[in-house]
């Protein structure tokens, strides 16, 4: 049975305890954030642990930082094919503020301004900022991004290593606050996301069923040494092969042997959509549609498309409800529910259905 959503949001929101400030690497992993000692139920544990949500947004009220989203420019679009897509739009920006208006005054959550920021680009001459979200297009995302810059004529050439380590775009957390207070107060924020038991068994397949020279040593080491009884040296020395369940029992884990990493870290923890007002939802599901439309509403050249090509492993069936159901089937119904509590406030704020319980 799901818990009321009404109790676990007040459990999620009302929580005390500490955020801290992750230092991002070049693999952008964080530590892993203190979590309750409370030695009751899995699913209370998981709620409790979740992210303090009570000095940031106090830090952020005291700031002059807009409370609502602002109307699209959409003077840019004139064709109608996009009128059904500008619809779904507004309801999606419409849904997220009224969450937030509803449950994000309840609580204030603890945070360094740069760390809040630290997973935004920006674009400075369509003024953008975008939000990234691993998993859910960002590597793609990347590319416009790097085309809109003029630091590439067409998104289709440019490699995966020059996307992810060639450190060509701007984050907003390079900027000092006022140059971060005007670009939040005045840009078009844009952030794209993906069902999130979706997105963490995209995460899984590309981080631990390929060749990996940093997941495998730093995750699948340390995850194999945990969780998987009378295991051989071999795995215990390379960390590969880690199994779905192994990976599950590390995420849900309250003392998890290594931190966190954006891959997996829930939307609400990277982009803070109740704090910073995105003025475009952006889904995976729709990723095509709603990037172009995107694109004519910022004034893109005519000629700029959202690329369609799987950035890694193109042989791979890309991740969808099928494929989670195959990866999903091993785990019990208790495991299940606790991911899905572990994501409760992504499932919630862009309005997911439940997975598979």
């Amino acid at each position: 049975m799901l818990k009321d959503p009404k109790d676990k949001l007040a459990n999620l929101l009302n929580s005390k305890s500490p955020t801290r400030v992750f230092t991002e690497t070049n693999h952008s992993q964080g530590e892993a954030p203190a979590l309750s000692r409370n030695p009751g139920s899995p699913t209370i544990q998981l709620i409790e642990k979740q992210q303090g949500t009570k000095i940031l947004f106090r830090k952020f009220s005291e700031t002059n930082w807009s409370v609502d989203i602002q109307p699209l420019n959409k003077s840019l679009v004139t064709d109608s094919k996009w009128k059904r897509i500008d619809a779904t739009q507004e309801k999606r920006r419409s849904f997220l503020q009224e969450f937030c208006k509803k449950y994000g005054g309840v609580s204030r959550p603890q945070s360094h301004v740069f760390h809040m920021v630290s997973r935004i680009y920006v674009e400075d001459k369509h003024k953008i900022l975008y939000c990234e979200v691993p998993k859910a297009g960002c590597s793609n995302w990347k590319r416009i991004l790097m085309v809109l810059n003029g630091l590439a004529p067409s998104a289709y050439n440019i490699s995966h290593d020059a996307v992810h380590y060639g450190k060509h775009l701007k984050k907003l957390d390079s900027f000092d606050l006022k140059g971060i207070y005007s670009r939040l107060n005045t840009y078009t924020k844009a952030v794209f996301v993906r069902d999130p038991m979706e997105r963490l068994v995209s995460a899984f397949r590309d981080k631990f069923e390929h060749p990996n020279s940093y997941y495998h040593p730093v995750f699948g080491k340390a995850i194999i040494k945990k969780y998987r009884p009378n295991a051989c040296e071999e795995a215990l020395n390379n960390g590969s092969g880690v199994k779905f369940r192994e990976f599950i029992h590390y995420l849900l884990d309250s003392h998890r042997p290594v931190g966190m990493d954006i891959h997996w870290e829930k939307v609400s923890k990277l982009c803070y959509p109740c704090l910073i007002h995105y003025d475009f939802v952006g889904k995976f599901e729709t990723l095509e549609e709603d990037a172009n439309y995107f694109l004519q509403l910022i004034g893109a050249p005519k000629e700029l498309k959202f690329p369609n090509f799987k950035d890694r492993h193109s042989s791979d069936k890309r991740t969808n409800a099928q494929v989670v159901g195959q990866y999903l089937k091993d785990l019990t119904r208790t495991e299940r529910q606790l991911i899905y509590d572990f994501y409760y406030l992504d499932y919630l704020m862009f309005n997911y259905t439940t997975p598979f319980l």
